[in-house]
């Protein structure tokens, strides 16, 4: 076989193998899946109370993400000690809300998800002894959420544009309209903002150990500013796409 035999079949491989999908292509597809599964669509014509009726999870979303913390802030501010009856029946909830889940067949992760997480603040808080040190994760959180949100929207990939590239079928094409890219830089910023205004308001609470305090405003700030800028989100993304169709 001579070099040019050689050359050709090589040439004839790479056409044929199939590329790799790309880290942002691998990423932006977890997003939509998640996006999926939380009950989002395609459908560019849903109405904004139904999309964030959904994304909350409708009652049994907002009953799953309110009652353990809430429950967890009454008890502590009644009865500080001992620590582990206002821990116990917090993660208590979450575990009824996942059995709940599981029982009946439906979608089990975001339960789950709230089960771990109570359940790790939980251990936590009864090694150091701290009740302040419940809202640790949720601290952690906010501060990992903030970051990747704003250094993603900076660096001109927005994991807003991620997910609802995928979840509308387009992959990473919206990088290529600049209207587009725009909306979906600031809302990354908008979400990044959210997360660190949280933690910038939680975090001197819980450094001064001011329990009942953190604990409320972390309910204050949780759904009542996650709908709103769910609708802002959604209200972009309809005319951005339908202005496409």
């Amino acid at each position: 076989m001579t070099d040019a035999d050689r050359e050709q079949g090589a040439r004839e491989n790479d056409t044929a193998a199939p590329a790799e999908p790309s880290a942002a292509d691998l990423i932006g597809a977890a997003l939509g899946g998640a996006a999926r599964r939380a009950g989002l669509g395609a459908d560019s014509s849903e109405s904004t109370q139904k999309v964030v009726w959904t994304a909350m999870g409708g009652w049994r979303g907002i009953l799953e993400s309110v009652l353990p913390s809430l429950a967890f802030v009454v008890l502590f501010t009644v009865r500080p000690e001992p620590l582990i009856l206002s821990l116990g029946v917090s993660v208590g909830l979450a575990a009824v809300f996942t059995a709940i889940r599981l029982l009946q067949k439906s979608p089990p992760s975001a339960a789950i998800g709230g089960l771990v997480a109570a359940g790790v603040a939980a251990v936590l808080a009864l090694w150091t002894g701290r009740g302040a040190d419940n809202f640790v994760p949720g601290l952690i959180t906010n501060a990992v959420y903030g970051t990747a949100m704003i250094v993603a929207a900076l660096v001109g990939w927005s994991l807003i544009g991620l997910a609802v590239g995928f979840l509308m079928g387009e992959g990473t094409a919206w990088r290529q309209d600049r209207r587009k890219r725009r909306a979906f830089f600031w809302l990354g910023i908008a979400w990044g903002v959210l997360f660190f205004a949280r933690l910038g308001v939680q975090l001197p609470l819980y450094l001064t150990d001011q329990v009942t305090l953190l604990g409320t405003l972390k309910l204050i700030m949780g759904l009542p500013l996650f709908a709103p800028l769910v609708a802002v989100t959604w209200l972009v993304v309809r005319a951005l796409y339908r202005r496409g169709e």
